[in-house]
């Protein structure tokens, strides 16, 4: 015999709903609204319908310029810089890193960027919070060349603080297949040049935390001599993005290979791209790294290969190209306002075990 039992009359207002648990829909409809206007200077041509929908389009017809379309891909986040942007109430350009990040990795295989999506996770909505940092990653997008399709806004209360939040991002490239940049390109002799990172870019915050703060008990709004402005501003400088940079070269001379200095260091990230049985020599006093650089090794008592391991040490993507190349290419980087030098050169592997290593001292 089965029992029915009396539920009884709700009160008005008294039972669990989303909001109560946390999530404002209402909040995150209005960031919606807020986030357009900033979407839609991303667009491309190919990109079809607008921000709303279960889905980004993109119209791949346009692809058929290419006679074999490579599909490059990627996906990266910033990491522990976001919770210096959280304490500075900064959000407008935690964006550019996220771009940076994720499109100048597309870049190095020659792929010119299409489109990218972003994820973004907040503890509670704040429309106008995450429509600033929708402004970012779209500023950045339009830096790229690329379109910011879509993306997705989650509400996370109970694991994230109400002022917490994290991004993380996916885009897409395309690169004609013969035209694949890489190992397989690079020879003995060819010049290893050096862009110059905008600062400490978006690699290593972990460490840059550890000694600023908990070791030195600095402050994020105390003025640093050498800086000419306060930490907090130094430290949230937004990642260069070099993917427009890179394409440039790749139309004006030829390039075998570029190499996205970000975790793990140069000497680490150039290897990446170099062939068995060759070695990329770079030469420490063809640059001076920017202060900041100095005062986390110096204030934390970090040892170089440490830093240089961890940190770009003011190097912020290289291209690998002929010795002959190298006049065009440094013209074509100085016409775009990027700071670049020869900074070393591909010799045979002989005994090294790495396929790139550091050599001498910083210019001072």
């Amino acid at each position: 015999m089965s029992a029915v039992f009396d539920q009884g009359t709700p009160s008005p207002g008294t039972g669990a709903s989303y909001a109560s648990a946390g999530v404002d829909i209402e909040a995150g409809d209005r960031a919606v609204e807020l986030m357009k206007e900033w979407v839609k200077k991303t667009q491309r041509p190919e990109v079809l319908g607008g921000l709303g929908g279960f889905a980004g389009l993109f119209d791949a017809s346009a692809l058929k310029r290419f006679e074999r379309p490579l599909l490059a891909s990627a996906t990266d986040g910033v990491g522990t810089k976001v919770d210096l942007a959280r304490q500075l109430g900064v959000y407008d350009t935690i964006g550019h890193d996220l771009v940076a990040m994720v499109m100048d990795d597309i870049v190095v295989c020659g792929a010119e960027p299409l489109f990218m999506t972003d994820y973004i996770c907040v503890g509670k909505v704040h429309p106008e919070r995450v429509a600033a940092i929708v402004k970012g990653i779209a500023e950045g997008c339009v830096l790229a060349g690329c379109a910011l399709v879509g993306g997705e806004t989650a509400e996370h209360p109970g694991l994230l603080g109400p002022d917490d939040f994290d991004v993380a991002g996916a885009g897409t490239g395309v690169v004609e297949a013969d035209r694949l940049l890489g190992a397989d390109r690079i020879r003995k002799g060819d010049a290893v040049i050096a862009m110059a990172a905008s600062g400490l870019h978006s690699n290593g915050y972990s460490l840059v935390r550890h000694v600023l703060f908990e070791r030195a008990n600095l402050s994020l709004d105390q003025h640093i001599e050498e800086f000419g402005r306060t930490l907090g501003e130094e430290l949230l400088e937004p990642t260069k993005i070099y993917s427009l940079d890179c394409l440039a070269l790749t139309r004006t001379t030829e390039v075998h290979a570029f190499s996205h200095i970000t975790g793990g260091g140069l000497a680490a990230n150039l290897a990446r791209v170099v062939p068995d049985g060759l070695h990329a020599v770079v030469d420490r006093e063809t640059w001076t790294p920017d202060p900041v650089f100095d005062l986390v090794g110096r204030t934390g008592d970090v040892e170089r290969l440490e830093l240089e391991k961890t940190l770009n040490m003011g190097v912020g993507m290289i291209a690998v190209l002929p010795e002959e190349s190298t006049d065009v290419a440094l013209a074509t980087l100085a016409d775009r306002g990027v700071k670049a030098w020869v900074a070393g050169e591909i010799t045979d592997r002989g005994d090294h075990e790495t396929g790139a290593a550091l050599i001498g001292s910083y210019a001072s």
